[in-house]
């Protein structure tokens, strides 16, 4: 995960795909889809909507470039992203407002089509990504639809596709798909034969089906209480990422900058990964690290946060693209910490009490405990996220095609932190609010924590992959 900035885009000559401009026609004539939004879809527009209307325009969206090797044919690429987009029906729904009220809309598969356009030729790599990032504001604007765009940066040797979305549409795990996809789809219209491939299901689908769920419950539900004893310890609002950060409380919402860089190798990964293996693995470790770091910075005793876990639950909706993701609220004594083993035990019952919860959208929650909780920063909480990506199809050619997932940096006050396990080690990036405080501290988070996962993989003996179990474990030094 990184940003346009650091991504290896080489100059040419760009071409873009959007929605031919007779669907966009058909789309507003359609009658409503009676499958409502996702509350997480509902909360990240109206949330949009409450920023613009205090006078910024904060761009939410995610992506995703990779390179298609060889002299490319724009006419099968663009057969490719059409056939990816009829894929994922969540694509060609959006939403409109009657009153106060989104209502969805979803257009017909046959009607879908796509508009190729010439962008013009750039030789400097530097005002290419500037218009890029232009470009897709505008194009992938939470507020508008639709709101998606797909470009090409075409050269002799290859193009660079790049692909962004509104966040409502897609997750990482969504972006972390598209690469082999795209590739495979490609290489099928090269060859004049189709992917046999069932169909995906619809995220559409799962936004009623978790919707009506979600509304059975009421403000007496346990899970509002679980949220409303811990929002009421975190002062009544939730968390943001536990150091200082150096913000203004009454002060405008903060630019953000990004952190980006690899924490340690895959040998140094996979022995922190043994390590903690017996308590859950390496996302028990990680938020076991962040929190005695925390310690140490700010003099924590109570590492507040919420988890972000997928809610891809059931096998059917593996290969969907959508926004599957909910969070839960874990509370850990971390001051009670002796070592890192303690912090570990801690972090993982910490987990496994809270984790149902992730599967009640927040959005539903925040209504029912009485609270404004009316949004004026595009991040409800600060989070730190942990995904394995290497059994994603094709992840082990992200470095040789210049793959990644997109971030974009542009306004907030919280910190969003994402550590992704890579083949090749474990990469960290984060965007947090750009202050003198939050630099000096989100910095000396990275390095402590690389610090932490060499110490950890040191404790492990050498060609043991799995040292601890069924063992006496070895321990890694007191913390302070």
């Amino acid at each position: 995960m990184t940003d346009l900035q650091r991504c290896e885009i080489r100059p040419g000559r760009l071409v873009e795909w959007t929605l031919h401009p007779a669907a966009v026609g058909a789309a507003r004539a359609l009658p409503d889809d009676v499958r409502p939004p996702a509350y997480v879809q509902e909360s990240h527009i109206r949330t949009s909507r409450t920023v613009r209307r205090d006078g910024l325009f904060v761009p939410t969206w995610l992506g995703t470039v990779f390179d298609l090797p060889g002299r490319v044919d724009l006419d099968v690429l663009q057969g490719a992203l059409r056939v990816w987009t009829l894929r994922h029906e969540t694509l060609r729904s959006g939403f409109r407002w009657a009153g106060d009220e989104m209502r969805r809309f979803t257009l017909a598969a046959d009607d879908v089509a796509l508009q190729r356009a010439e962008g013009g030729t750039f030789t400097d790599a530097a005002t290419l990504i500037r218009y890029l990032q232009d470009r897709f504001d505008t194009a992938a604007d939470a507020l508008t639809w639709p709101n998606f765009i797909f470009t090409a940066i075409v050269r002799d040797d290859g193009a660079t596709v790049c692909m962004a979305f509104d966040h409502s549409n897609v997750d990482a795990y969504s972006v972390h798909r598209i690469t082999a996809e795209i590739h495979e789809l490609y290489a099928a219209g090269l060859g004049g034969t189709a992917v046999a491939a069932p169909p995906v299901a619809s995220y559409v689908d799962f936004c009623a089906s978790e919707r009506t769920d979600a509304d059975r419950i009421d403000h007496t539900h346990a899970v509002v209480a679980r949220w409303r004893e811990f929002i009421g310890r975190c002062d009544g609002k939730l968390p943001n990422f536990p150091v200082d950060l150096g913000l203004d409380p009454e002060g405008p919402l903060p630019e953000q900058r990004l952190l980006h860089e690899m924490l340690v190798g895959d040998a140094e990964a996979a022995a922190f990964e043994a390590y903690c293996r017996p308590y859950g693995g390496s996302l028990v470790g990680v938020l076991a690290s962040v929190a005695l770091i925390a310690r140490e910075i700010s003099g924590l005793r109570v590492y507040r946060t919420v988890v972000p876990f997928h809610t891809r639950v059931r096998s059917q909706w593996a290969e969907s693209v959508g926004w599957y993701v909910g969070g839960a609220p874990i509370e850990v004594p971390i001051a009670d910490a002796v070592d890192f083993d303690d912090a570990l035990r801690m972090v993982r019952a910490a987990l496994r009490e809270a984790r149902p919860l992730s599967r009640m959208p927040i959005a539903r929650v925040l209504p029912l405990l009485g609270a404004d909780f009316r949004p004026t920063s595009p991040d409800l909480y600060s989070i730190v996220s942990y995904v394995d990506t290497r059994a994603t199809p094709g992840a082990e050619r992200w470095q040789e095609l210049k793959a990644y997932g997109l971030i974009r940096v542009s306004y907030g006050d919280q910190v969003c932190a994402w550590i992704t396990r890579l083949h090749e080690g474990l990469q960290f990036a984060c965007r947090y609010p750009d202050t003198d405080a939050a630099y000096k501290n989100m910095r000396l988070v990275v390095e402590r924590l690389r610090e932490r996962l060499v110490e950890v993989a040191g404790a492990v003996p050498d060609g043991v992959p799995s040292a601890r179990s069924g063992q006496g474990a070895p321990r890694v030094t007191p913390v302070p």
